[in-house]
């Protein structure tokens, strides 16, 4: 599975799941669903460049967690990218 199967139709089940969940993470991150996906979408084309990963178990997520200094909750990057094998040569 190459990079360009990511953008595969998907069922409008899974659609609809893939949205919710996009809005209440961007809810939840006080970020717009727009601005989320411009960032996914930019880890994938970079971490693409160096490696084949498996788009289908793909898991990238912007959510808060509590800081380390314990002063509140701060955004926080969460991502799942099964790599399957890295690239020899990288294209630019």
């Amino acid at each position: 599975m190459g990079f360009m199967d990511f953008f595969k139709k998907k069922s409008s089940g899974n659609t609809a799941r893939d949205r919710l969940k996009l809005v209440l993470v961007s809810d939840r991150a006080d970020c717009s669903p727009e601005v989320i996906e411009k960032i996914k979408n930019e880890i994938i084309n970079v971490i693409s460049k160096y490696m084949e990963i498996d788009t289908e178990g793909l898991d990238i997520q912007i959510t808060t967690t509590e800081s380390e200094g314990g002063n509140g909750e701060v955004p926080a990057i969460f991502a799942n990218i099964p790599i399957r094998q890295l690239k020899h040569t990288v294209s630019e």
